[in-house]
């Protein structure tokens, strides 16, 4: 028989039942707790990873820090270890043939005093091995590396070129010596006269030293002046042709009338009047008359320019070793026939009368120094001396003597018509003029002599604006010096630079093209007002020297210059109300004002 079942298990039950709930929230409720599980394993795992990665930075930085010591401690291993290099002096490479015995590249050179032949290694450059130079060579004497040449050393001077490798040099104690020329010397060879380095330990001369004191007694080609480049000096220049330029063009008939040429010449007089012009003009004319009697086509000659003050040395006996120097140089040009002069600029500052107190007692050596060498040029026919000085008195008498400077010539101050030819040397017709004045004249040449004469009236009135001195000399009589007792070539000179500079400031302020007579007139007011070459002080002899008087004769002097209008202003120009002394006539628009 079939019974019915008693009770109904879940599997059993239909579909939403209560026993598929319980196991959907089980499900879940495991699910959850995995979630959560993992979640708080990865939470642990970021710790412990975040806890690695600050360890694994310290580590890492330790490990830098150890690594670099380690460096420093194998380079400091390494150095103490590295075996010294010495430094010597190449004297010359060998090539392989060019020795017995030698079969690659060698260098000689000097080590420790030591004359040793080393091998050169192939890493060095054979173009940075020349003679004279610092080479490295090391424990086993190889020539590792070049170090170019000794900044440092003694210093002489070049007395001749022996052949390409050697010359000779004069040191200080005049002391003469043959050495080697270095590379660069050998691709350049020096200048008799010029100044090298050298190393006595290894007999080289290395490298030639610029000396700006030494550079005033190289000998300076044909100066281009000219006499014609002079003005206001036409008897003083002829007195010069006549005592140079004469022996030396007509030497025969000197012989014939046994003259001896002289051996020098003394310009003297008050400052800024051509003396040094004069000097180059005759180096000049020496020139070209000797280019004429040779035949050659170009003027060959030489001027030494010698400052007075700049070859005085600290050092005892150096500046009489320059003066030998520059009488050598002298006499080397002259044997070859070629004119020299040698011009003592401010002789009176090498050259003052000895015993006389003014200055220190380095004259009792320079003075009988120069003697000597005077005396010495009797037998060159190509060499003459030029003295320049506005202190003539103090020079020693033993140098002014016939027999040395045996020609004196007095360079004065220019009167009215030499101011006229120096002022034709710079006021051109080819410079900007002002139309007005070249219509006024008739043409460009009138109007320059126009402004010529404006200027030259301007300098040499005599009226109360131009009075500057009144002189009482010793025998009773007095005089009075105007602005004219100290015109000079440098002031005409800059007179005319005044006065172009004033045009050119009326060009760009006016639109006023060229220059004028009142240019030329206010040029003058500014260049006198100024008193740029008079001296600030009330000793009779300053004023002397300066105005060409002797200070001896004068037993007082009053200073009454009239200032009058400043420099600048529109009545800034001197008043003109009396021409001057030689008669020039008055400007066409009367006196200025």
């Amino acid at each position: 028989m079939t019974g019915t079942p008693s009770s109904s298990s879940p599997s059993s039950a239909g579909p939403g039942g209560s026993g598929d709930d319980q196991r959907a929230q089980q499900l879940a409720t495991a699910h959850r707790q995995v979630v959560a599980i993992v979640r708080e394993e990865k939470r642990a795992l970021d710790r412990q990873l975040a806890t690695a990665g600050q360890q694994n930075q310290k580590l890492r930085t330790a490990l830098e820090g150890a690594r670099d010591q380690i460096t420093k401690l194998k380079k400091a291993l390494e150095h103490d270890l590295e075996l010294p290099l010495s430094v010597g002096t190449l004297i010359r490479v060998v090539a392989a043939g060019d020795s017995p015995g030698t079969t690659s590249v060698s260098a000689d050179a000097m080590l420790a005093g030591r004359s040793v032949r080393c091998p050169i290694s192939p890493l060095v450059p054979r173009g940075s091995l020349e003679p004279g130079c610092q080479i490295l060579v090391d424990e086993h004497s190889v020539v590792v590396a070049a170090l170019g040449y000794e900044a440092t050393g003694e210093l002489a001077s070049v007395r001749e070129v022996v052949d390409g490798s050697r010359l000779v040099t004069v040191g200080r104690s005049d002391e003469e010596r043959v050495l080697r020329m270095s590379g660069a010397l050998r691709e350049n060879p020096p200048q008799p006269g010029q100044t090298v380095s050298i190393d006595h330990r290894t007999g080289f001369a290395l490298e030639v030293v610029q000396r700006t004191g030494m550079e005033e007694l190289v000998l300076e080609e044909v100066p281009n002046v000219r006499y014609e480049d002079i003005g206001g000096l036409r008897e003083e220049i002829e007195q010069i042709q006549d005592a140079v330029e004469l022996p030396f063009v007509h030497p025969d008939l000197y012989r014939q009338h046994r003259l001896t040429p002289p051996k020098g010449i003394l310009l003297y007089g008050p400052p800024g009047n051509g003396k040094t012009m004069i000097a180059k003009a005759v180096a000049r004319s020496l020139a070209e008359r000797a280019a004429e009697k040779s035949g050659r086509e170009q003027a060959k000659g030489y001027f030494l320019n010698i400052k007075g003050p700049e070859l005085l040395d600290k050092y005892v006996g150096e500046t009489e070793r320059q003066i030998r120097q520059i009488f050598s140089r002298a006499r080397e040009q002259a044997e070859a026939g070629i004119p020299v002069v040698v011009f003592f600029d401010e002789m009176d500052s090498l050259f003052r009368t000895r015993g006389s107190g003014v200055s220190s007692d380095v004259e009792t050596t320079i003075v009988p120094q120069l003697l000597t060498e005077i005396d010495g040029v009797e037998k060159l026919d190509n060499v003459i001396i030029v003295g320049a000085t506005n202190r003539e008195d103090m020079i020693d008498p033993a140098v002014l003597r016939p027999g040395r400077l045996d020609v004196k010539i007095r360079i004065d101050r220019p009167d009215a018509t030499g101011a006229r030819e120096i002022f034709a040397l710079y006021l051109t017709p080819d410079l900007p003029l002002h139309q007005e004045e070249v219509i006024a004249a008739g043409s460009r040449e009138s109007a320059v002599d126009a402004l010529i004469d404006s200027g030259v009236r301007a300098m040499y009135a005599q009226t109360d604006a131009t009075r500057f001195l009144e002189i009482t000399y010793k025998d009773g009589e007095r005089e009075t010096l105007w602005f004219s007792d100290f015109v000079s070539g440098a002031v005409i000179r800059n007179i005319v630079d005044r006065a172009k500079k004033q045009a050119i400031k009326d060009l760009l302020t006016r639109g006023v093209r060229g220059i004028t007579r009142e240019h030329i007139r206010s040029a003058v007011a500014q260049e006198f007002m100024e008193q740029q070459d008079l001296p600030d002080t009330s000793d009779p002899d300053d004023w002397a020297r300066i105005s060409g008087r002797r200070g001896d004769t004068i037993a007082d002097l009053r200073i009454v210059m009239h200032r009058g209008p400043r420099p600048g202003d529109a009545t800034g120009a001197l008043p003109v109300v009396a021409p001057p002394a030689d008669g020039t006539s008055s400007d066409d628009d009367g006196a200025g004002s």
